[in-house]
């Protein structure tokens, strides 16, 4: 189901949307949950945001699947693989923390304590879901060009 479109691999074109999407929405939601002149402003967009990520994160890595299907496994595109199905373990609580945050500020709640433990569990996940965003894309790219880099270089007016 979502192998192709138009004859192009599905998979990097729905990635680039996930890896600007969800580390977006990370930095979003972390600052929202610290600054509250920042979440008075941005409303209910970082738990819409969230939302999306918790939607793409499945997309990129059944496509992912298709994709390996077709080019075949290296340890490398496993690797890349086993990183990426960790994603959603990290948007899920990350859209869970930025959906409570907004229904906080929405309520106007004056519980200190809950707010400050909302701020300091979203900022926890936001920097763990870039940390892991980063893992996978490294990994991705490693598994995409290795061997394109570690062939020399072919240079113009080179004959053999």
């Amino acid at each position: 189901m979502f192998d192709t479109i138009f004859g192009l691999p599905m998979h990097p074109l729905i990635v680039h949307a996930t890896v600007v999407i969800v580390p977006t929405t990370a930095l979003l939601v972390a600052l929202a949950a610290v600054h509250p002149r920042f979440r008075a402003w941005i409303g209910p967009v970082p738990a819409l945001a969230a939302l999306v990520s918790c939607v793409l994160v499945p997309l990129s890595t059944s496509s992912g699947e298709e994709l390996q299907h077709r080019v075949g496994d290296t340890s490398l595109i496993q690797k890349h693989a086993d990183l990426a199905e960790t994603l959603i373990w990290f948007v899920l609580p990350l859209a869970a923390v930025a959906a409570v945050g907004y229904w906080l500020h929405r309520r106007g709640s004056g519980a200190k304590a809950l707010v400050g433990g909302v701020a300091v569990a979203a900022v926890l996940l936001s920097g763990a879901t870039l940390v892991d965003v980063g893992l996978i894309g490294h990994s991705g790219a490693k598994a995409s060009w290795s061997k394109v880099v570690d062939q020399p270089a072919a240079h113009a007016g080179d004959s053999d």
